[in-house]
């Protein structure tokens, strides 16, 4: 009964100091609600549409104007200027008022119905890879067709079948079917992970700031007090209502991305939102962790901010860790939002069964008693008052 009334005595003390505080109101509801509302809509239909490009014509033909309105009929791309040389639109594409431009050469028609050698070159801004790779494929797939029509007139003229010619200059056809994405929609495989990349910055700050606000300001000894000077019943009584609070946002997160944006999901939400709220606690614990070996508020603040800001690298959404360099890929998986986002996918994608993510698992767990077994030290650090005037 003792150790409760001392919990219950730690968790009032908390809640009377967010209530008094509109800073931890702000951070711990109010950035998640907006997090939320922002990778909900950021990605607004899905796919890139109306990608600004520029058209430079020097040949002045039917044939000409037909491919530019081949390429206007493009959903991803959209003409928004003519250019008279190709350094004009180089330029404007190096000042990024278009991302790509198409040049259809002096006498192309010409060349064409003469069945000389007739090229098209188009050019694109790759330095932003997923807006040049879609640039790539639409001029690819609008441009195909017109790169094939002159052989298949020419055959045809001499009596050859059609389909005959095309099946000799595209022996093998290829048929893309994408797995678990179908439409190629950036909301199903980028929203949900980069919502809790977020969060990941903000449990670390609030933990890390909530207990160096003990440190900073002196008021650990009535904290301490309130705890019976038990270490663990002060952290985790401390840490409770913001466990809660951002469980219950993630929560929200699950609910809003596949329940009202209806984004395809293989599992129950019961499992999402179980991998939810044990991230949230290994989150935590890691800032718990990390806060014991610098409990001074300069500069685990300074820490805090670069560990989370490396989630959205590490944790293998943008780029695969596969594909890291090896050392860079064994750093990944020392922060909890690389296991969470394997663990995600896993049910996301298919359920494929806790034998394929129980390591994972294993280490959000992990996190747990690595805090649990600092805490002595923390608490050590804290009386020493060794922290107390860092600035």
């Amino acid at each position: 009964m003792r150790g409760y009334a001392a919990f219950k005595a730690v968790l009032r003390r908390e809640l009377n100091r967010m209530i008094s505080r509109r800073l931890y109101w702000f951070v711990c509801v109010m950035l998640p609600l907006f997090c939320v509302f922002f990778m909900s809509t950021i990605f607004g239909s899905g796919q890139m549409e109306n990608i600004p490009v520029g058209v430079v014509d020097l040949d002045n033909t039917a044939t000409s104007r037909q491919i530019i309105r081949n390429v206007e009929a493009s959903p991803t791309l959209k003409i928004t200027a003519h250019y008279a040389t190709a350094a004009e639109a180089r330029e404007a594409t190096q000042c990024k008022e278009i991302y790509g431009y198409l040049i259809v050469p002096p006498k192309f028609e010409q060349r064409v119905m003469m069945s000389n050698n007739a090229t098209l070159n188009y050019y694109y801004h790759y330095a932003l890879l997923s807006v040049g790779s879609e640039i790539l494929n639409a001029f690819e797939s609008v441009l195909e067709p017109i790169a094939l029509s002159p052989i298949v007139m020419q055959a045809t003229s001499m009596g050859v079948e059609e389909e005959q010619t095309i099946s000799f200059l595209v022996p093998v056809t290829a048929q893309s079917h994408p797995l678990n994405n179908p439409d190629l929609d950036y909301a199903v495989y980028l929203s949900n992970p980069f919502f809790f990349i977020l969060l990941q910055v903000l449990v670390l700050l609030v933990t890390t700031y909530t207990l160096g606000s003990e440190v900073k300001f002196k008021t650990y000894p009535a904290w301490f007090a309130a705890a019976d000077d038990n270490i663990f019943i002060a952290v985790v009584a401390k840490l409770l209502p913001y466990t809660v609070i951002f469980s219950l946002m993630a929560v929200l997160a699950n609910y809003v991305m596949f329940g009202l944006l209806h984004i395809p999901f293989a599992c129950s939400m019961w499992a999402l939102n179980g991998a939810a709220v044990l991230f949230i606690v290994a989150t935590q614990a890691l800032g718990v962790w990390l806060f014991s070996l610098f409990p001074a508020m300069s500069i685990i603040i300074s820490i805090i901010s670069m560990v989370g800001s490396l989630g959205a690298t590490l944790s293998g959404v943008t780029f695969p860790t596969a594909s890291m360099y090896p050392m860079v890929h064994a750093a990944s998986y020392l922060l909890p939002v690389r296991h969470f986002v394997e663990i995600n996918q896993n049910l996301l994608y298919g359920d494929y069964g806790f034998a394929y993510t129980w390591e994972h698992v294993a280490i959000l767990f992990g996190y747990l008693l690595l805090a649990l077994t600092i805490l002595p030290h923390l608490h050590r650090a804290i009386k020493s008052k060794k922290y107390e005037d860092i600035d």
